[in-house]
């Protein structure tokens, strides 16, 4: 369904929420609005398959409605591979269920500051951090780690800023004119951003690294990058290969 949540002007701009308006048009809408969305999904389901092997758990947490469960699943076939979708929506969780037939996935509804993933060999987060409060970040990827299977791997994309203002604001301009040439009109890009001004907190790539450390991860790195939009390899120990 095509994204019309802010083509009417709005005489008051409530913050962003995942809501069932969004829900029905969120494939759209963060097609959209993402820069290398779909480069990251169908990538991430590919290095989580690898990761998984022929069996193990992974969780994709703040799955909304379940791309890259699915991805995962596409590019893994093995009876014992299973893949945990939550998210604290609804709304997203029950319109998964609908969508992902698969049995070795299962959706939960849940907050996922709350949810255990013991001895996960996957976790995913795939523009989810980038809305949790900012000091609550490190005390998550922290327990995600302890949590985690001992050679776990975490993929992480998120909205990036630069340290450099000059090269934020260019990249923040392209940023807008890549949705305005995907068809959002001005009030459809001027309203959107207000919404999501007080509800997605964004962090340079360095912060990000740092606070994978003070995590207690072994090794970070950025696969992928597009204008401010990045995803990272996490690993609980050095890989091997």
């Amino acid at each position: 369904m095509h994204d019309n949540v802010y083509v009417d002007k709005q005489q008051h701009i409530v913050d962003f929420a995942f809501n069932k308006d969004v829900v029905a048009v969120f494939p759209d809408m963060i097609r959209r609005s993402v820069p290398g969305y779909e480069t990251i999904i169908p990538m991430t389901g590919l290095i989580a398959a690898r990761h998984l092997g022929d069996e193990g758990t992974a969780y994709d947490l703040g799955c909304s409605l379940g791309a890259s469960t699915l991805a995962i699943l596409q590019q893994n076939q093995a009876v014992n591979v299973r893949v945990v979708g939550v998210d604290n929506s609804s709304a997203m969780i029950e319109e998964a269920q609908k969508q992902i037939s698969d049995p070795r996935a299962t959706f939960q509804c849940a907050d996922l500051l709350n949810t255990s993933i013991q001895d996960a060999k996957v976790v995913v987060l795939n523009f989810v951090a980038q809305f949790i409060a900012p000091e609550e970040r490190l005390a998550l990827f922290t327990r995600l780690r302890k949590e985690m299977h001992p050679d776990g791997l975490l993929i992480v994309s998120e909205k990036v800023r630069n340290a450099d203002e000059a090269t934020q604001s260019i990249f923040d301009e392209t940023h807008l004119d890549w949705k305005r040439a995907n068809g959002y009109s001005e009030i459809e890009v001027s309203q959107k951003r207000q919404a999501l001004e007080n509800v997605m907190k964004v962090d340079t790539e360095e912060i990000q690294h740092q606070r994978f450390q003070e995590a207690g991860f072994a090794m970070s790195k950025q696969w992928f990058r597009c204008l401010n939009w990045a995803s990272f390899l996490v690993y609980k120990k050095l890989p091997t290969s």
